[in-house]
């Protein structure tokens, strides 16, 4: 065993009632919680003993033994909380966006490396389970020789005045929003299930004029392989699905030996080559806590590593790959050609 862990987590907003869930059933030892609303943080506090709960960030880890950090804010205060954790030798998990942007990003790698810590970026799309399955299905190459994917992201939930202020309403300040808030899973998806990508081209607007960024556009990507790949996003139409957050889209991937789809309800189905008719492929994942209990998933893999030692995915020094293809989308945007990554 490598550590015992020692969580202090910071956040009760909207997307933390996943974490605490899954570290709760992860036994997890939290020790402290921190934020603003201290009501809601005592709250969360019943499902750990009643762990201690602050208002101050700096004056929880100065009064705690933490050894690990769940940072579950907006990324405002991303950089000035990695740097208090640095300093006091505490490991951290950021929730994505990773900071406000590349620049910021780089800084918090080379904070963590001048003081010898480390930062995970929570990024859980890829511990979805029809992810975990799609991946699977490429190295058996059942596909054959890969030629392009698309994802066509339809969310349905940023129409109108009051587009996600009952969930997230900060997302309608943020300057830069579908790419850096959205599509970035997307992003870390092609990455994980095709490799690096090379370059990209992109044509961004925004819909809804009651909210400050970007929220849709087309982004053509040229992988590594030689692949391409298309992310079709438009968070104000909508898409057949039991629950349109499930999957947030869906997803086509072809090759040489046939395609697969990815649905809303998070069925894959195969179809061959020449042939009419698809082919459900079956496989088991839990409807449970977020996106077929993806949040566990991940956190599960962070404490395989914190704990014992095992391979950690999305090290924030890896991370800052996406958010260079993120920063050349918005380049890409702004000038109106191809941007080499």
């Amino acid at each position: 065993m490598k550590n015992k862990i020692r969580l202090a987590i910071v956040g009760t907003g909207y997307f933390s009632q996943f974490h605490y869930d899954a570290w709760q059933r992860l036994n997890a030892e939290v020790v402290a919680i921190c934020s603003l609303n201290k009501n809601e943080a005592l709250a969360r506090s019943k499902q750990f003993k009643n762990c201690r709960v602050f208002i101050d960030f700096k004056t929880m880890i100065n009064e705690t033994d933490a050894n690990l950090v769940d940072i579950i804010i907006p990324p405002e205060n991303h950089l000035n909380f990695i740097q208090i954790c640095a300093e006091a030798n505490i490991n951290i998990i950021c929730q994505k966006p990773f900071t406000n942007n590349l620049k910021e990003a780089k800084k918090a790698v080379k904070i963590a490396e001048k003081y010898g810590v480390t930062i995970a970026v929570h990024e859980n799309f890829r511990y979805q389970p029809w992810y975990i399955k799609i991946n699977e299905i490429l190295k058996s190459s059942l596909l054959g020789d890969l030629f392009q994917v698309s994802f066509r992201m339809r969310p349905g939930d940023g129409q109108g005045k009051d587009a996600y202020l009952n969930r997230q309403p900060y997302f309608q300040e943020m300057e830069r929003f579908m790419i850096h808030e959205t599509a970035i899973h997307i992003i870390d998806v092609f990455r994980f299930l095709f490799g690096n990508i090379n370059c990209v081209f992109a044509k961004l607007s925004k819909l809804n004029n009651h909210i400050k960024g970007e929220d849709a556009g087309i982004v053509f990507f040229v992988f590594e392989n030689g692949m391409r790949g298309l992310f079709d996003g438009n968070r104000l139409s909508d898409h057949v699905a039991f629950d349109r957050r499930l999957t947030i889209g869906e997803m086509l991937i072809e090759g040489s030996n046939g395609t697969l789809r990815l649905n809303g309800d998070g069925e894959i189905f195969y179809r061959k080559f020449s042939e009419n008719k698809e082919k459900k492929i079956i496989y088991k994942w839990k409807n449970k806590g977020f996106a077929g209990d993806s949040v566990f998933y991940y956190q599960k893999h962070l404490l395989d590593y914190f704990v014992h030692d095992k391979e950690l995915n999305n090290v924030a020094k890896d991370y800052v790959e996406n958010l260079k293809i993120e920063d050349s989308i918005y380049k890409s945007n702004s000038c109106g050609r191809v941007i080499k990554i």
